[in-house]
């Protein structure tokens, strides 16, 4: 075969083989894009030039529906197992709680008593009574004291379904930070019934599940020296006690408050709120 024979057939392989290369790429563009293939575009200059990739406007490219960069990896949420019973903290540290608020006649009187003594404590709230009470849950937080979520009607919630656990749980938070502009941090089951949809919903919404070491059973309204011996007796390290400021006649709640917590104070213990565990 001549020299000039040799080069021709040279030619046409290499301008077959870049026939092929623009027709699989036109391919790959149709089954994104589903459109035709484009017209080529005249190759860049230069060797640096053409180590780019060619434009998307070069093959009419089309934004993909339904496309958004892919989101964070979201923070890994603790699940407990169960509830935290006691806390910790330096010396006598105690904390009072009380739930089932906000109620107009109970809760102010509470609040002024330990203002008094310049006291803060939890309250575990109802989303349902927050409607009436909404400057009291603001007050709360004013005043230095942590607003809990204690549902939204105070459900036994081992008899719910998640989604149920979930909406009761939302809406109360969504009314504690429409009342003070914060959401709740901690989490109460109503009747201390805790199951794992409870724990990982509660986690799932940022807060923490509290239970409690000492119920001063005030709800069965005992009797005001009743509810103030077993504080006295139940008192120590890390103890938190369970009362109420709603959900019934609560004036023996206050009335023992009155008695007991000076009395606490006086014998060293240091009455307070706890911290999110790893704050």
């Amino acid at each position: 075969m001549k020299k000039d024979q040799l080069l021709t057939r040279r030619a046409a392989l290499l301008a077959g083989a870049g026939a092929v290369g623009a027709a699989a790429t036109a391919g790959v563009l149709t089954a994104v894009t589903g459109e035709g293939p484009a017209r080529p575009t005249a190759p860049a200059a230069g060797a640096q030039a053409a180590r780019r990739p060619p434009k998307a406007s070069a093959y009419r490219l089309q934004p993909l529906t339904g496309y958004a960069p892919p989101r964070a990896a979201p923070r890994r949420v603790l699940v407990r197992g169960e509830p935290l019973l006691r806390v910790s903290g330096r010396g006598r540290t105690m904390v009072l709680t009380f739930d089932d608020g906000p109620d107009p006649r109970y809760t102010p009187a509470i609040l002024d008593v330990l203002a008094e003594y310049e006291v803060r404590a939890m309250f575990f709230v109802c989303g349902e009574m927050i409607a009436g009470g909404r400057e009291m849950v603001a007050r709360m937080a004013e005043e230095g004291h942590v607003v809990g979520n204690h549902t939204w009607s105070h459900p036994l919630l081992t008899g719910l379904t998640r989604r149920q656990i979930r909406s009761q749980m939302e809406r109360t938070s969504d009314a504690v930070e429409e009342a003070c502009g914060e959401r709740p941090e901690w989490f109460r089951a109503p009747y201390g019934a805790w199951n794992r949809a409870a724990l990982r919903i509660g986690a799932a919404l940022g807060m923490e599940p509290l239970g409690w070491t000492l119920d001063t059973l005030d709800w069965t309204t005992p009797g005001v020296r009743s509810i103030v011996r077993r504080v006295e007796r139940g008192a120590a390290p890390g103890v938190v006690v369970l009362s109420h400021d709603a959900g019934g006649d609560r004036s023996q709640s206050v009335r023992a408050l009155r008695r007991y917590l000076p009395e606490l104070l006086d014998s060293g213990y240091h009455v307070t709120v706890p911290r999110r565990p790893g704050t």
